[in-house]
């Protein structure tokens, strides 16, 4: 029998935060599967994350390069393959893929009950579009499949993964499941302009060190990192819950987990928000996945992307990923030694990280999909400055490795998006 398969899947959370300290569950998953140390986001923001995620292809070429475009209403969903090749798909949380703008039609969803049609294949649903709209850290409502409104009460990630605790005690089991769960944790509240820890943990993390890469810079970080991690600990604490009810009904060893993120966060260092820039903390996600193909307690080094896990959820899957999928299944995948990353709304960017070194490129168009010009804005050398402390755009030490990234970067533009953009320096013109 195929396996099940669950991908867990938080919001925000920062690579570092994925240690035994918050997240022990997480890490007992990973002595049973296999730790990615150097997994990367496509594109550091929620809905066009989740829209590749949905896809398989990167943002601009789904059409959801930034948050409020929802699918095309003929794309082809994981939710669709799965129910094509014999399994009941549910999804729990968050979805952000339903309102907004899709050819002539507006809906507006956020606070309101999804359309079917805008469930994107997937049979059993319990989760909102905007969950952060229809909820707060404590308290709120989701939807069932059929738009009938659930409140809820006491901790959001609790009661979100009590929906999905429920969904797995009652699925008869003559046909394997593939189910999303889009946790909201730790992504700040947006209504209360902070972040939402549960209180009994908040205390715990009062005098938690700061990481390295946020001390030098202004931010939020001091009065926030309590709150956020916090919230972490609680989705460790969930998924300690999921894991404890797979084994109670004896379907933990026939049962796939993938756990990650969406992007991470830099707590307003780096830009006037908290994610949306080429830096580790924007881009540097957890990734750990315990299942067939994966070895038990094995660290990974190959450098693998968010666009990687469609082909690998429908290879778990046995299920053959479309020719256009952009990533590769991680039970095959080649370690090309670098990741692609397209960035929005802060910046019209793209950027390469590859194991030693980051380059980005920018221009000033927010809202654009593509640019024929960019202009360069940051060079790290990561094995020297861990923290990206050092800005070395500019620095004719680097000449020869800024040159060699920029010709892997207009490559990758090229390959993915078909047009082969101008990348210029950046002159800064210092006001009179």
């Amino acid at each position: 029998m195929k396996d099940n398969i669950i991908f867990y899947f938080s919001d925000q959370q920062r690579y570092d935060t994925a240690n035994a300290e918050i997240m022990p569950n997480l890490i007992d998953l990973a002595k049973d599967g296999t730790f990615f140390e150097n997994c990367y986001t496509c594109q550091p923001v929620c809905g066009p994350a989740r829209a590749s995620l949905q896809t398989g292809v990167y943002p601009t070429e789904c059409g959801c390069h930034i948050n409020g475009i929802p699918l095309r209403d003929d794309a082809k969903s994981l939710a669709d393959y799965f129910n094509e090749n014999g399994y009941d798909t549910a999804y729990i949380g968050k979805l952000h893929l339903a309102s907004g703008k899709n050819g002539g039609e507006n809906i507006a969803c956020e606070k309101t009950a999804i359309p079917e049609n805008r469930l994107w294949g997937y049979k059993y649903f319990r989760g909102a579009d905007v969950l952060e709209f229809t909820s707060h850290g404590y308290d709120g409502y989701v939807f069932d499949e059929k738009g009938n409104k659930i409140d809820f009460e006491g901790y959001r990630a609790d009661r979100i993964n009590d929906f999905a605790i429920e969904y797995i005690e009652n699925h008869n089991d003559e046909k394997p499941f593939f189910m999303f769960i889009s946790q909201l944790e730790p992504h700040h509240q947006n209504d209360h302009g902070r972040f939402e820890g549960p209180k009994e943990k908040v205390d715990k993390y009062k005098n938690h060190p700061i990481p390295e890469d946020l001390t030098h810079l202004k931010g939020n970080y001091k009065e926030q990192y309590p709150d956020y991690l916090a919230a972490i600990e609680s989705l460790d604490d969930n998924l300690g819950r999921l894991i404890d009810t797979l084994k109670k009904k004896g379907i933990y060893d026939n049962t796939t987990i993938i756990y990650t993120s969406d992007h991470g966060c830099h707590f307003k260092t780096r830009n006037a928000e908290y994610k949306r820039s080429c830096h580790d903390a924007s881009i540097h996600i957890p990734l750990v996945i315990k299942g067939n193909g994966f070895e038990k307690g094995k660290s990974e080094n190959k450098m693998v992307s968010l666009i990687d896990l469609p082909p690998t959820l429908l290879h778990t899957g046995l299920i053959s990923a479309p020719e256009y999928y952009q990533g590769e299944a991680l039970q095959t995948k080649v370690d090309y030694g670098f990741a692609f990353i397209q960035i929005s709304e802060s910046q019209c960017g793209r950027a390469i990280r590859t194991k030693d070194y980051t380059y980005s490129v920018s221009c000033a168009k927010f809202l654009s999909s593509h640019s024929n010009i960019y202009f360069e804005d940051y060079l790290y050398d990561n094995e020297n400055d861990k923290a990206q402390k050092n800005n070395l755009i500019k620095s004719k030490d680097y000449e020869n490795i800024k040159n060699e990234l920029k010709t892997l970067l207009l490559n990758q533009i090229e390959k993915i998006e078909g047009k082969r953009p101008k990348i210029l320096p950046r002159i800064i013109t210092k006001k009179k």
